[in-house]
């Protein structure tokens, strides 16, 4: 092989590899854009299940006085009449009994049955 046909070769090589790898979109940022389009649909379909779920909590509490109560009950505290309500607050350890979650709360702490 004379010295100008290994050169030449070599520069096909070369431009092959520049072809495969160069340019705006170069094969390499096909691939991650490819990757980050998976990625992406994967959350549209996460995000499309929890609308989907929303929407059918929705048509519930619209429609269905038993989620009403329950979220009545779970959200607000909410009781009905002659019902009491304990809420067991986790304790944290602070040295300090007031000190609960946080928070500066009572120790006990439940409303008292309407009069009679």
């Amino acid at each position: 092989m004379t010295r100008a046909r290994l050169i030449g070769i070599a520069a096909a090589v070369v431009l092959a590899a520049l072809a495969f790898q160069a340019g705006e979109y170069g094969t390499l940022d096909w691939l991650k854009l490819r990757s980050q389009l998976g990625a992406e649909r994967r959350a549209v379909r996460d995000l499309d299940r929890q609308l989907d779920s929303l929407q059918r909590l929705a048509r519930a509490l619209e429609t269905d006085p038993a989620a009403q109560e329950r979220a009545a009950r779970e959200q607000f505290g909410m009781i009905r009449r002659g019902e009491l309500l304990y809420r067991l607050v986790p304790r944290v350890e602070t040295g300090d009994e007031s000190a609960i979650a946080g928070e500066r709360l009572p120790v006990t702490s439940f409303p008292l049955p309407p009069p009679r």
